[in-house]
């Protein structure tokens, strides 16, 4: 799982400027998290960590360049990348 974690924050890093890859990392378990939780929450089956690097993998191609805006917006983001050290 690390290993996909750290190609994941790798692309993202690769995708935003704005990022350190210490604050990729930290959005890609955020939204690996939150996935998880999520479908989970909604009652549907777990069909597995590929799914999960799927749709998290379009994330970062879709809103990956403007992910750092998102957190300004989101008190939730905002503090826990705060506290991993996101300056913006």
């Amino acid at each position: 799982m690390q290993e996909i974690h750290q190609r994941l924050a790798e692309k993202l890093y690769e995708k935003n400027e704005c990022l350190t890859i210490d604050e990729a990392r930290t959005w890609i378990e955020l939204l690996w998290e939150d996935f998880e939780s999520t479908r989970a929450k909604a009652g549907y089956d777990y069909k597995g960590k590929q799914m999960t690097e799927q749709i998290v993998n379009k994330w970062i191609e879709f809103y990956g360049p403007r992910l750092h805006e998102f957190a300004a917006a989101n008190s939730k983001y905002k503090g826990l990348l705060h506290k991993s050290g996101h300056k913006h």
